[in-house]
């Protein structure tokens, strides 16, 4: 099973960040990176930039309305991703843990679904599916 893991950080946790030692900070999370390599888990996770070059679409309106960012107060912020391979929900977790983020900070871990989690007769499951496929011999990768 897939499972994401989603970094969020409230505005003490970020502040906090921006006032460590970038070179601890990368030497940490290339150990953690590595460690998911190493064990063969790692599909894939990317970090994310500050939430001043993103923005918001929101559809509580017809058109969505689009905000810039930064948001004003926050209570926390999605700053980036890993998705893993795991047999379990308490594997994932077990993985989550030793993530090196410290006060302020979450990982939420949410279990990817798979078309396999969908009715198979549906036209627009059929429809991913061969899409992906597509995509996979275009790349040359599985997902």
């Amino acid at each position: 099973m897939k499972y994401m893991l989603i970094m969020r950080s409230n505005d003490q946790a970020v502040e906090d960040y921006e006032n460590l030692d970038f070179t601890e900070v990368i030497a940490a999370m290339g150990a953690y990176n590595e460690s998911l390599i190493k064990a063969g888990v790692l599909l894939g996770g990317e970090g994310l930039t500050d939430a001043k070059e993103g923005f918001v679409v929101d559809f509580d309106s017809t058109p969505p309305v689009v905000t810039d960012g930064p948001y004003g107060e926050t209570k926390e912020l999605f700053n980036g991703f890993w998705i893993i391979q795991a047999a379990s929900p308490e594997e994932a977790a077990e993985w989550a843990k030793r993530c090196p983020l410290g006060p302020g900070s979450k990982l939420e871990v949410r279990r990817v679904t798979e078309l396999e989690d969908f009715p198979q007769d549906n036209e627009w499951i059929q429809k991913e599916a061969g899409w992906r496929a597509e995509a996979e011999g275009r790349l040359g990768t599985a997902n």
